[in-house]
């Protein structure tokens, strides 16, 4: 009976150790899985968000991608394009440089959602006025109105959600520096 205790105690401490082992595998896999999620979306979404404002994106359903309609309801970049007001719409934009600078975040496995400060900056801006423009807009604004008009660098408080197991930016807060 002791060496039959002894076996039970030896298997059950190595099953335990087993299955320790096996649960924290499974909780790195999903929490890598959702990090690279979200950051792909940010990226994407993000870059993606100042190619339509710039009127290199011409489709607003390629928004619909990476952000929920309440998001791009609020955003008064998205809508001042819309309306025609973009400050990049004398411009025909060829290029950006996009960069996206994100903070540490966690997200649980089981987490629908997840709070994180990003920083947005596009250094270069590849473009000039469109031709038929070019005189109008440089007789008003002077020689320099010949290229786009630089990107201002912003600070956002992001909210992701993940609704039918993707993930999409939920609101989109300016951050003052």
């Amino acid at each position: 009976m002791k060496y039959l205790r002894r076996i039970v105690l030896f298997l059950a401490s190595r099953l335990f150790l087993v299955c320790l082992i096996l649960g924290l595998m499974i909780t790195v896999f999903y929490y890598a899985m959702n990090v690279s999620n979200i950051q792909i979306i940010l990226k994407d979404g993000m870059a993606t968000r100042a190619k339509y404002v710039m009127g290199m994106e011409t489709k607003r359903s390629e928004l619909d991608k990476y952000f929920l309609t309440v998001c791009l309801e609020n955003d008064n970049s998205v809508l001042e394009t819309e309306q025609g007001a973009s400050p990049y719409a004398d411009y025909n934009v060829r290029g950006i440089d996009h960069r996206l600078d994100m903070g540490y975040f966690w997200v649980w496995p089981w987490e629908n959602s997840v709070r994180l400060n990003i920083q947005e900056k596009i250094p270069r801006i590849d473009g000039r006025v469109k031709g038929t423009r070019a005189d109008e807009v440089i007789a008003q604004q002077g020689a320099d109105a010949l290229y786009p008009p630089s990107w201002p660098d912003a600070g956002y408080k992001v909210l992701l959600t993940r609704e039918k197991g993707q993930w999409k930016i939920k609101t989109l807060t300016p951050v003052s520096k």
